[in-house]
């Protein structure tokens, strides 16, 4: 069934959207102490929840009733993920040595730009949103978690709204986003490493989705603009800590 949101004039935060952002940042920050602490490599399995979750934050801001009219394209939400993109990127380079694409951020851009397109398929949005299926498919070389990272918010926007059998979409994709043939291989031969990281890639978008429709009974402390400072300065902190370690 689809994901039912509080009404705009609910001044009330939406306790479980918090909460799923807080597990987002949460599960980032484990994934990211590996490069820290190698030994600790295990720790990208429970990583692996994170990309879904930050793409099922930006369906739900995107479908979330508001009290007044919204702009056609979210540009502050945008101009804020293009800032901190850019601003990440030294952070991000520091913290892992030769990365093989851009911080996460470049893909979550274009995820927002695709997913307020499929909201609204019409005018700038549409165009802005083909714009970013292209940009996504020419430049997919440099973006983390590809293509299909690239459709995942698109993803849970429409699980969202229809329920039911198209939460199988954000499934697939969140698999397609973190296909790694080596593991792949490993989960052929039955390795329980390998089999621990599939299943997180399936738990994590109906985690979230389950998530969204629970009326939490407590309060959760609400993650604001601060989170996109997070993830930069997360970077530069645990670096720091590396450094200081060696």
């Amino acid at each position: 069934m689809p994901i039912p949101f509080p009404a705009p004039t609910t001044c009330r935060r939406d306790a479980a959207l918090d909460l799923l952002k807080w597990l987002a940042l949460l599960s980032m920050l484990l994934d990211h102490l590996r490069h820290v602490w190698p030994p600790l490599y295990w720790l990208y399995v429970p990583g692996r929840l994170a990309f879904p979750l930050f793409c099922l934050a930006i369906a739900a801001n995107l479908l979330r009733p508001v009290a007044e009219p919204r702009p056609p394209v979210p540009w502050r939400y945008l101009g804020l993920l293009l800032g901190f993109a850019l601003l990440a990127e030294w952070p991000y380079r520091l913290l892992v040595p030769a990365p093989q694409s851009l911080n996460i951020l470049p893909t979550l851009v274009l995820g927002l730009l695709i997913a307020n397109g499929l909201r609204q398929p019409y005018g700038q949005p549409l165009w802005l949103g083909l714009g970013a299926l292209l940009a996504a498919i020419l430049g997919h070389a440099w973006l983390m978690f590809d293509v299909a990272g690239a459709l995942l918010p698109a993803a849970f926007v429409l699980a969202l709204r229809l329920g039911g059998p198209a939460w199988t979409g954000p499934v697939a994709l969140s698999l397609a986003a973190n296909y790694w043939p080596p593991l792949y291989s490993q989960a052929a031969r039955g390795e329980p490493f390998a089999w621990a990281f599939l299943g997180a890639c399936v738990l994590a978008p109906l985690l979230g989705l389950w998530l969204l429709r629970r009326p939490l009974a407590f309060a959760v402390p609400p993650v604001r603009r601060w989170a996109y400072l997070f993830y930069p300065g997360h970077f530069l902190l645990l670096y720091a800590l590396r450094e200081w370690l060696r």
